[in-house]
């Protein structure tokens, strides 16, 4: 793809930020592993290729290195902190060690003093404040390169070889620490590279509705939805593609929220996309019944959805195309110094359905990050209850009810959840917050109603502050808004007696019980 920027992964757990960064400046960019072939590269076209940072060391006994041809490609390459070493290995540079200079670690926010503003530092004040975090760094200059800036304990934080348009950086420009890191990328990616800022929701839409119209040709695409932002913004993609061509699937499998599938439906309704709903309750509940193993209720949840899924398409004739809202993240496996040959996952969003039905995938966001696919929901009408929705699990509510799942403990946490979702977005805190839920614990305690003592259930409330889910944070929730929802909760459903609060971080806990 013309007009694009190519990140080769090392292994940084912030390597996705790089894609992204890029992204915001409407340029598209796409992650490889650190070694990805050469030739594939060429046949990509990229305008630049920008190497990413790493836990590894250039001094490891096999330390991640991509091929030395890249910089023969004759296109602008730039090196984040482990990609600078990298360069420098290349070029005879010196790169000191923190296993043998402990004194050399540099972590935390820096003062970068700007030497040079005609490149990479474009548009930079004197003094700017830096994100480092490496143990390694550069101690010799390569050969060929000059200082654009340094830090107190990086003398070569900022190095060009312009002949050669090959740049690097000792700090992290991607994370938001690094106050003008988007301007350096900009540098990079627009002056350097001549990269134009074509990719946009519009341009991707289009696009894309044309790639699934020429892939089809005409023929039926199988889609099940769930009324997330992704299979949604999934479904209309395709509609417009095809119409009625496509035939999507919503499985009740009975473990939704409250009233949740007839929320789907009038959603769907108003988009005026034709949905196949199936109520799929009884069979669920009956497969879980008596099991309380969180492992054993996800394969049996999963499978029977399988079994579920493959009855109606048998049903409905032959398919050749099973769509799914597969995203960039879910392909993406942070490349480590175990291999980057994982750089695929084999994620799918419907189990093993493509392999057992020999379906082949459409999957039209595989290559966006979820903040993209809710801009693209926003283009293409999608209202802010479904663009800004919080998370949902794939198994439902069976991952909330620790223990046996009956039809009786799913009544009662889905009152309950609803009541805390409700008095949540009463607080205008629903969108700030990346997770809010209810939790049906197994156990009951003693309680006083109306004089009389109960013995009922507890609820445990759970709210995560998180970026992507792989980290999360309590949130402080005011303890009025506690108390609305405790009394809310108690007095309201039956068989509760009792609220408490997590405040447990990830790690070391996870965000969802189960």
């Amino acid at each position: 793809m013309e007009n694009m920027i190519v990140v080769l992964d090392f292994g940084s757990q912030v390597t996705q930020l790089i894609a992204r960064r890029i992204r915001e400046l409407n340029i598209y960019s796409e992650i490889y592993p650190f070694n990805y072939p050469v030739s594939e590269i060429k046949k990509l076209e990229p305008k630049g290729i920008i190497l990413s940072g790493s836990p590894a060391s250039v001094y490891d006994k096999n330390p991640p290195l991509c091929s030395k041809e890249i910089f023969n490609l004759g296109i602008p390459i730039l090196g984040i902190c482990y990609g600078m070493q990298v360069i420098a290995k290349y070029f005879g540079g010196k790169v000191v060690g923190s296993h043998k200079h402990s004194i050399h670690r540099e972590y935390g926010f820096a003062e970068l003093i700007v030497k040079d503003k005609t490149s990479l530092l474009k548009g930079l004040k004197e003094k700017e404040i830096v994100w480092m975090s490496h143990g390694d760094k550069l101690a010799k200059l390569p050969k060929g390169f000059k200082i654009l800036g340094l830090t107190e304990k990086s003398p070569y934080a900022v190095i060009e070889n312009r002949n050669k348009k090959i740049f690097a950086v000792q700090f992290h420009p991607e994370v938001v620490h690094t106050r003008n890191g988007k301007k350096i990328l900009s540098n990079f990616a627009v002056n350097i590279c001549k990269c134009q800022k074509n990719w946009t929701a519009e341009s991707y839409i289009s696009k894309t509705i044309r790639d699934i119209r020429q892939q089809t040709q005409g023929e039926r695409v199988l889609c099940a939805v769930s009324g997330g932002v992704d299979s949604t913004v999934t479904a209309i993609l395709i509609h417009k593609a095809i119409g009625d061509k496509l035939v999507p699937v919503f499985v009740n499998n009975g473990l939704l929220r409250l009233n949740e599938e007839k929320r789907v439906l009038n959603m769907f309704k108003k988009l005026n996309i034709k949905i196949n709903y199936i109520n799929a309750e009884k069979g669920f509940l009956k497969r879980l019944k008596g099991v309380t193993d969180p492992e054993r209720k996800r394969k049996i949840i999963g499978n029977y959805f399988i079994e579920v899924f493959e009855n109606f398409a048998k049903k409905r004739g032959k398919f050749n195309y099973l769509a799914q809202g597969t995203l960039y993240p879910d392909l993406i496996e942070s490349v480590s110094v175990k291999g980057p040959s994982a750089t695929i996952k084999s994620h799918h969003n419907v189990g093993g359905l493509p392999e057992k039905m020999k379906l082949k995938l459409i999957e039209p966001l595989k290559y966006l990050f979820k903040d993209e696919v809710r801009n693209i929901g926003k283009k293409l009408g999608l209202p802010d209850e479904v663009i800004k929705r919080q998370p949902f699990p794939g198994p439902g509510l069976a991952v909330r009810i620790i223990g046996e799942i009956t039809k009786e403990r799913l009544n009662i946490l889905k009152k309950a959840d609803d009541i805390i979702v409700d008095e949540i977005k009463k607080a205008g805190l629903y969108y700030k917050i990346w997770q809010t839920f209810g939790v049906l614990l197994p156990v009951k305690t003693v309680g006083v109603m109306g004089d009389k003592r109960t013995y009922e259930n507890v609820i445990a409330l759970r709210a995560v502050h998180s970026n992507d889910g792989m980290t999360a944070e309590w949130v402080r929730l005011p303890y009025d808004l506690l108390n609305r929802i405790a009394s809310r909760v108690i007095n309201e459903v039956k068989y509760i007696n009792r609220v408490v609060y997590d405040i447990s971080n990830k790690p070391p806990a996870t965000i969802e019980w189960e």
